[in-house]
């Protein structure tokens, strides 16, 4: 049987052990992914991976108790029955969840979707063979030292509640997160994901990053600590936005004025005109439904041309603060990043920038001044100094201290006209679901500071 039959039939059968007024949320993760590392233009690990867990919470009032388990999938016999063997295992976990519940304090901020709204979501497979995608990578690290994971296949999201809630979300992706090695700490960091392999777009990328390769082989330039225009390629943007879900678009932060975006709420602060930011879940790979049951609208608008518009408020800040939920999940952060595009063709940013700085990715970034949303961070791999727009090095490590009010504000010169969509690489326990769609961005008075 397939995940998503697996789930909805375990489902019934755990939900029939309700007693009283309890209520029962269940929540499914699964994915089946190939996986693919190499090395030296070499494949030294394939493998794939087929898994499922499932989450579940207990609940009697105000009191609450959750577990997550580990699903196997199979079946077995029993009185010329088929029976799911994970049947046995979820029922006793349901018993122990029972045992606690009076020993628990009632919990005030608890809340959950008591009006079921049912949902299905199955996306399409237009995924190739994973053996396609590898010759095709063997053959652009042919006579190079490409190094990176290729991870493809599909990843399962599944609700279920004793008030009669289903949901389902299925979305089959592919991300190819890899490098041109050089030398030393010199590389050109690439990455390729999406739910279409096109081998055009792909082929692309790999020319662009062969050029830039070849200028890593230049003597390396050291730029003073100064102010700079610069270009950040949407990966190096995306980071740099990133950081606002670490405090920053969420209204328990805001509320309790932690946010690094208050002064837009308290002050007036404005960014650029041409800055549109959402958390664009239908255009993510995220599912459209979160652990309490409640639904994602399609997008949440949280910087509207230039001024602060709405928050993503988790169901616990929902009932502490007395608003609306609107779908986000605990950490209240952006599951689908989008950033509008602008008006800047690609082909023209090196002839704009003229003479300065491209940074195609950062990292270490961090908040060294919340309350005035100043982020530092280190520019990474192939990052490059141009002069009358063309590139003449690459430039050493540079660490950058900057904040998104004066970058995003009045030092933004334009955003591009295209965009990339770019996955969240990180397979810790499963694949992630978050995602990112950014232009590049040339701003102008950048502050280096090491």
């Amino acid at each position: 049987m397939d995940m998503k039959t697996d789930f909805f039939r375990l489902a019934e059968e755990l939900l029939d052990l309700v007693q009283g007024d309890e209520v029962l949320l269940l929540n499914f993760a699964g994915e089946s992914t190939d996986f693919v590392r190499f090395n030296q233009s070499r494949v030294r690990q394939p493998g794939h991976v087929h898994q499922r867990y499932l989450s579940i919470e207990l609940i009697d009032g105000q009191r609450h108790a959750g577990a997550r388990i580990t699903l196997g999938g199979g079946h077995h016999c029993v009185n010329g029955k088929d029976e799911s063997v994970d049947r046995p295992h979820a029922a006793g976990v349901v018993g122990q969840l029972r045992s606690r519940l009076a020993d628990l304090p009632e919990d005030p901020h608890l809340l959950y979707n008591d009006q079921p709204h049912s949902t299905d979501q199955e996306g399409e497979n237009h995924l190739p063979d994973v053996e396609e995608v590898v010759d095709q990578v063997l053959s652009a690290g042919a006579d190079r030292d490409l190094v990176g994971l290729h991870a493809q296949g599909g990843i399962y999201r599944g609700f279920a509640n004793s008030l009669g809630q289903r949901n389902w979300s299925a979305t089959h992706s592919f991300n190819l997160d890899w490098s041109f090695y050089h030398r030393a700490d010199k590389a050109v960091k690439c990455g390729y994901a999406g739910v279409n392999w096109r081998a055009a777009e792909f082929g692309a990328r790999v020319d662009t990053a062969v050029a830039q390769l070849a200028l890593l082989g230049t003597q390396a330039k050291t730029i003073a600590a100064g102010r700079y225009r610069v270009y950040l390629a949407p990966v190096a943007l995306a980071d740099f936005v990133g950081l606002l879900n670490w405090g920053g678009v969420g209204l328990k932060a805001q509320r309790t004025r932690q946010s690094s975006l208050l002064r837009m709420m308290t002050d007036g602060v404005r960014l650029h005109d041409s800055v549109t930011l959402m958390d664009n879940t239908r255009a993510g790979v995220a599912p459209n439904f979160q652990v309490e049951g409640f639904l994602k609208p399609d997008h949440v608008t949280l910087i509207d041309a230039g001024a602060h518009a709405d928050s993503l408020v988790s169901p616990r800040s929902a009932r502490e603060y007395g608003v609306p939920t609107n779908g986000a999940g605990a950490g209240e952060g952006a599951e689908s990043l989008d950033l509008a595009a602008g008006e800047l063709p690609a082909e023209e940013v090196l002839q704009r920038l003229g003479t300065g700085v491209w940074i195609n990715n950062l990292h270490y970034l961090n908040y060294s001044d919340r309350p005035a949303c100043r982020i530092t961070g280190m520019t990474r791999f192939a990052c490059f100094w141009v002069e009358a727009g063309q590139i003449v090095a690459p430039i050493n490590v540079m660490r950058f201290d900057e904040s998104l009010f004066r970058a995003l504000g009045d030092n933004l010169l334009g955003l591009t006209r295209e965009r990339e969509m770019i996955l969240d690489s990180g397979s810790y326990g499963g694949r992630d679901t978050s995602s990112a769609h950014f232009p590049g961005a040339l701003v102008e008075d950048f502050n280096f500071n090491l």
